[in-house]
């Protein structure tokens, strides 16, 4: 399975004898819940897994959204029916940067069958695909969360990374030029980081770019075969969308994922902060 799945994929997979299971991971920075949504409509079968108390520990000195405790997730995976070889599809209602959280996740977890439904929510309604409010009570899965999937990155391997290769923000430019910065302590961006905009990653549409042209996007930004490449965002959410694309961009390395990201870099004065549009 790739890291992107179709709506007419999906479709047909929920009707064949090896269905995936399918998580519901809908949320938004500034509201309303991802739970309201669901509870007024999801795709058959979906389990809704929260963002905030279930893919991410508590806020804190790492982050608004760190990485769960291996034994916690482990928990809300096997509750959402997910065993070890069965595929995982993750949706949004956006444009797949909210689900790429929780298929980063389940990856670094050692899960290697997961996918982003391409279009999200929106796509599977405008196709009139079937949309129900029944919540399933999935049996209890059997998955074991074993960390070390998918590269991570602390504070001081992400200035490394800036450097030594290239880190890429994905937050918008205005939060990474430091000319807004709405949750966390500084404005501002890691030095030397490049601004990639995760909503570069898809079209008009909110489909996801196809791999040459994604891979020509993230040639232009500098990133390198032969060099390290890293990517953060606010509090490592969107960012999961960068190591995404990247692998659909065909890159044989997996990119770094700084998971406290900028809410947890600015916490620490003593750590730099550059503004504008340079990556300084």
């Amino acid at each position: 399975m790739g890291p992107l799945i179709s709506t007419e994929k999906l479709a047909a997979m929920l009707e064949g004898p090896a269905p995936p299971v399918v998580l519901d991971v809908r949320w938004r920075l500034a509201g309303p819940p991802g739970a309201e949504s669901y509870a007024e409509g999801h795709l058959p079968g979906a389990v809704f897994v929260d963002v905030d108390s279930e893919l991410a520990a508590a806020p804190g000195e790492a982050g608004r959204h760190p990485l769960p405790e291996p034994a916690e997730l482990e928990r809300t995976l096997r509750a959402a029916g997910v065993t070890g070889d069965r595929a995982v599809v993750a949706y949004d209602d956006a444009d797949g940067s909210v689900a790429a959280r929780a298929w980063w996740l389940l990856r670094w977890a050692g899960h290697t069958e997961v996918a982003v439904l391409d279009g999200g929510y929106a796509a599977w309604v405008a196709e009139e695909r079937p949309v129900t409010t029944t919540v399933p009570d999935p049996p209890e899965g059997d998955i074991e969360v074993r960390p070390g999937g998918m590269p991570v990155l602390d504070a001081d391997e992400a200035a490394r990374c800036a450097r030594a290769g290239t880190l890429l923000d994905a937050r918008v430019p205005e939060r990474y030029g430091g000319y807004t910065e709405p949750v966390d302590p500084r404005a501002g961006h890691i030095p030397g980081a490049i601004n990639a905009p995760f909503t570069a990653h898809t079209d008009a549409r909110q489909r996801w770019r196809d791999p040459d042209d994604l891979a020509r996007h993230f040639v232009g930004l500098g990133v390198r075969s032969d060099a390290p490449v890293g990517a953060y965002c606010g509090s490592g959410i969107t960012a999961s969308a960068a190591v995404l694309a990247l692998e659909v961009a065909g890159f044989a390395q997996h990119a770094g994922l700084y998971t406290g990201s900028w809410s947890h870099w600015s916490r620490d004065p003593r750590r730099p902060a550059a503004t504008g549009e340079e990556p300084g």
